[in-house]
């Protein structure tokens, strides 16, 4: 045994198996490398496109010009374009050289209705238009991810589709492509797409299941027989009898996520085991009818069910049963729910590839957030990610939907070269 042991590790010193394996090495190292270089190569001229973009935005169902821009890019890319699958969607495609899988990535492309101050130079030319959630940002990773592969096909086995949807502020966009026939002209076997989020510039965070809490908008139908103030004092006990959470922290808080001692990168993060809901329910009147609603946010999908019995009962204690006409969740998309096996394989991929611990964990769910990718989800395997895009050093803060919303551009780099390694490996079966 120990005669062959000493052989085995002869073998394994010789110069013949050090340089085969030093080959190998080489092999799979290459194509990351050339993705680095070709991604600096090309961050300045992606600065300029996510700029145009940013100064020029388009409303959900509006996305015409952006549509265009994206379409041109593409095409000059040499990749086969689609525009006919809904609305202003566009749908690249890159063919690899050789059979492999078929991967999918997804950028949004609306634009939100405000005129929230906006700290940059290149501000929206459009009165009561921003890109305040990011999709610029979103956009021009794509564009870039796309012609970094391009660049290097030779590497590529199987196909690449980049779909460019619409409409994701209204939740409108990402079901109507796939109702449209997507999955008739496009059989992708994964999905992925991200959001620019406060975490630090260029960190990447991702979990298995949900990522945000489940939103749900309840109404409680009563006969119009309660005064002003028995409607508010049943609506307080409502909410108190709803409410939820781990004692000393403050889930509602949104703009902590990216704290280091309270937020989502910390395993007793203030973001996890919650049901928080408006604090003031909406009280109208109509047609002889008293309407009480609100939203509510709750992490585990477990305890849905038992949220309208709950309120029937609160109802019933405080003696108003003859009162109730229905309960019922009014409003409720589905969440972003990345598949665990997938994920789990990813952030695995990622890490071997840039560095131990490349990718941040999440230990919890945001609130008030959510995405209609979570309908791509449904239909196929796919992992969304958050990519951080604050510099507090720089009073960066991509905190989105708020004022001042700014993003640390250099998240463009980390997104089309992390992302782009990402889709190469597991295109190639890897």
């Amino acid at each position: 045994m120990k005669r062959k042991f000493l052989l085995y590790l002869l073998v394994l010193l010789s110069p013949a198996y050090q340089k085969a394996f030093s080959q190998q090495e080489k092999k799979a190292i290459l194509p990351h490398e050339a993705i680095k270089t070709d991604t600096d190569a090309i961050f300045d001229k992606l600065i300029s496109i996510r700029r145009d973009f940013h100064e020029n935005p388009e409303l959900a169902g509006n996305e015409i010009q952006t549509q265009e821009k994206i379409k041109k890019y593409l095409l000059d890319l040499g990749l086969e374009v689609q525009t006919n699958i809904y609305g202003h969607a566009v749908v690249g495609i890159l063919k690899g050289g050789q059979k492999g899988k078929k991967i999918a990535w997804r950028a949004d492309m609306d634009a939100l209705p405000n005129d929230l101050p906006d700290p940059v130079d290149f501000k929206s030319k459009i009165k009561g238009i921003q890109h305040g959630c990011g999709h610029d940002i979103h956009m021009t990773i794509a564009l870039g991810i796309a012609e970094v592969l391009a660049k290097n096909k030779k590497y590529l086995k199987g196909t690449v589709y980049f779909i460019f949807q619409p409409e994701e502020e209204t939740f409108v966009g990402a079901k109507a492509m796939l109702d449209n026939g997507l999955l008739s002209k496009i059989q992708p076997d994964e999905i992925y797409g991200l959001h620019v989020t406060p975490l630090p510039v260029g960190q990447i965070m991702v979990k298995p299941n949900e990522l945000f809490a489940y939103q749900k908008r309840v109404q409680i139908k009563l006969k119009d027989e309660l005064t002003k103030d028995q409607a508010k004092e049943l609506a307080n006990k409502i909410h108190n009898a709803l409410f939820r959470i781990t004692a000393n922290t403050k889930p509602w808080e949104v703009q902590n996520i990216a704290d280091p001692k309270v937020g989502l990168v910390n395993p007793e993060t203030d973001f996890k085991d919650y049901l928080i809901m408006d604090d003031k329910f909406s009280i109208n009147s109509k047609n002889n009818e008293l309407f009480l609603e609100a939203y509510l946010y709750e992490t585990n999908s477990s305890n849905l069910n038992s949220i309208i019995p709950k309120i029937k009962d609160v109802i019933e204690a405080n003696n108003f049963k003859n009162q109730l006409i229905s309960v019922s969740f009014v409003q409720g998309n589905p969440t972003v729910l990345n598949d665990q096996k997938l994920t789990e394989t990813v952030i695995k991929k990622l890490n071997a590839i840039y560095g131990k611990a490349f990718v941040a964990p999440d230990y919890g769910q945001a609130p008030f957030f959510n995405d209609d990718f979570a309908y791509f989800q449904q239909k196929i395997p796919g992992v969304y990610f958050f990519l951080g895009g604050s510099n507090i050093e720089k009073g960066i803060v991509a905190m989105n939907h708020a004022p001042n919303f700014s993003v640390d551009e250099a998240c463009i780099k980390t997104g089309v070269k992390s992302f782009s390694s990402l889709i190469l490996e597991r295109a190639n079966g890897n």
